[in-house]
């Protein structure tokens, strides 16, 4: 066998080779974060607000009424290539862009999609990851279910 042959046989084996398999994290048990959830009207849809007990907003769940769209954002002051949600049904990493202007990791949905069924109806808490940041898991309450919904009808 020629160094090509070789080279080209080992390259095969590793494209062959599956990817492994994200580790799933469990986050029923995590402890909630401290705070409160707002709602109210935006330019253009409404919001849902995750406000920690300092007073800074630290998840936003967002309405945009015409293009029928639910971005979620998490503060940051990095960069992130994507955003992990948890419910106790479902789970989900989303790409995600970075807005340095306004510091947060924002991630985008089309309104009718499950994954904001599965964060409307969760029981106790939703949690949101990012690469390179500690998970946020906050209280399950109606507000997220409000902002949602104003995107479908």
């Amino acid at each position: 066998m020629t160094l090509l042959a070789a080279t080209l046989a080992i390259a095969a084996q590793a494209v062959a080779a599956p990817a492994p398999a994200p580790v799933a994290v469990d986050f029923s048990t995590a402890p909630v974060a401290a705070g409160s959830w707002r709602y109210g009207p935006v330019p253009g849809g409404s919001a849902a607000s995750f406000v920690d007990a300092t007073g800074t907003w630290r998840l936003v769940i967002q309405c945009n009424r015409a293009t029928r769209r639910v971005s979620i954002s998490r503060i940051s002051t990095t960069a992130a290539p994507s955003l992990h949600l948890w419910t106790d049904s479902a789970a989900r990493t989303l790409p995600a862009r970075f807005e340095p202007n306004v510091f947060r990791v924002t991630a985008d949905l089309a309104a009718s999609d499950p994954l904001l069924d599965a964060i409307a109806f969760s029981r106790g808490r939703v949690a949101v990851s990012m690469p390179g940041a500690l998970p946020l898991v906050v209280p399950s309450w109606a507000e997220p279910a409000r902002a949602i919904e104003d995107c479908r009808t």
